[in-house]
């Protein structure tokens, strides 16, 4: 029903594919008779719109799927130049270890080629290499054609458009957007948390919720902010003001701390910079691995609503330097501890790249071959983690408590 809304808002094109004809229950006059209920009426029935019965599984009727298609664009005259610079949309952005900022970009117009330089937003692009939905390289992509394309100079927005245009006009450009962001958040230094946020609102100080999101996937964190900008009223206001791949960075904090925000991070982590800087700047970071309990903390903030919850106190981080594989015991972690302390119990997390890939407790904790309590910084130990076994050279383990301390606000 949603999809309707948004076809006919939007006025385009469509015809309506019926899936999985296949199977013996299927009844494709039952799915024409309900699309009926919402004004789409199928030619057999003297409507307008085509229906192709088809199954995704045997193949049947693929082929009449993709005439059709053609056949509706050329009677809606729907036609690109591909004689032109490119242009096109962002599908999914990501940061991947090995090849840096990713994205996926549905070329619109104009055709694009490797070494073309684009721009998105505040981000640049030069093609270094274009992969097509199979994963096949490919030199050029034409109109309708998505690519995934390698280059960029920071993971871009889903759904920014992007455009093909000359190395020196774009370096012009994107240093012109990044002066004007520059100048956007440029605000009092004052800080707030999401537990005093309240307070200020009730005494006027505050009318904007100013926040920062950091996420591992771009179409996440579209999702979080779309859902965090719905909870805006008359009298508060939620400002995303920034939003990116990755994990908390010092960038990060010293743009909360400039411009008065709120650090949410989804299945991401501070480094170790950026927890000391948030700490020194008193900067509130949150952290999330479930969408709907970042709205809900943001919504009782807002409507001062608070309650007392269990917050996480930080204990040290130790890399793994080594990996061994014990029998009937598992794989135990050779690491350095790097910051603060190790302790026997505590709650850990495994983190790969700054995003986290395992939670769970710490099941061991040994200095050479005997069992000990803690492990202060500087220390080697051996660690090993309840029913995890995946741990790798270069992997972070974090350990951690949870207390419980009322909200005050």
């Amino acid at each position: 029903v949603e999809a309707i809304s948004h076809i006919k808002a939007a006025g385009v094109p469509f015809l309506v594919a019926v899936n999985k004809v296949d199977k013996p229950t299927a009844y494709p006059d039952k799915v024409m008779q309900q699309l009926t209920e919402y004004g789409i009426v199928p030619e057999e029935w003297g409507g307008d719109t085509i229906f192709v019965p088809v199954s995704a599984k045997t193949g049947h009727n693929i082929d009449l799927l993709l005439e059709m298609i053609l056949l509706l664009a050329e009677i809606h005259d729907i036609k690109a130049n591909p004689d032109r610079a490119a242009e096109g949309v962002v599908i999914e952005g990501e940061l991947d270890k090995g090849r840096g900022p990713v994205a996926t970009v549905l070329v619109l117009k104009g055709t694009l080629r490797v070494g073309d330089f684009l721009i998105c937003g505040n981000t640049m692009c030069k093609v270094r290499a274009m992969s097509d939905y199979r994963g096949r390289r490919v030199e050029e992509a034409t109109p309708s054609m998505p690519v995934e394309i390698m280059g960029w100079s920071d993971v871009p927005e889903a759904g920014a458009k992007v455009q093909a245009c000359d190395e020196k006009i774009a370096k012009e450009i994107i240093s012109l957007r990044e002066s004007e962001r520059k100048l956007e958040v440029q605000k009092k230094s004052s800080k707030v948390s999401l537990d005093e946020f309240f307070k200020q609102m009730q005494d006027a100080e505050v009318k904007e919720l100013n926040l920062i999101i950091k996420g591992d996937v771009q179409g996440t964190i579209e999702a979080l902010s779309q859902s965090l900008l719905r909870l805006s009223t008359d009298e508060v206001k939620v400002n995303v003001i920034h939003s990116a791949v990755g994990a908390v960075t010092e960038t990060d904090v010293m743009l909360a701390a400039a411009s008065n925000a709120i650090i949410i991070g989804f299945n991401v982590r501070p480094d170790s910079n950026a927890r000391k800087s948030a700490e020194q700047e008193n900067i509130d970071v949150r952290l999330y691995r479930v969408i709907y309990e970042a709205i809900d903390d943001v919504k009782k903030a807002m409507a001062g609503l608070l309650e007392p919850e269990y917050k996480e106190k930080y204990i040290g981080r130790a890399e793994v330097r080594a990996t061994f594989k014990v029998p009937n015991v598992g794989t135990i972690a050779g690491s350095y501890v790097i910051d603060g302390k190790m302790q026997r119990n505590a709650n850990v997390r495994v983190l790969r790249d700054g995003v986290i890939i395992y939670e769970g407790t710490l099941s061991s904790l040994k200095r050479f071959k005997d069992d000990v309590k803690e492990v202060q910084e500087n220390y080697e130990c051996g660690i090993g983690i309840k029913d995890f076994n995946d741990i790798k050279d270069g992997d972070v383990i974090e350990a951690y408590t949870m207390e419980e301390i009322p909200r005050e606000l």
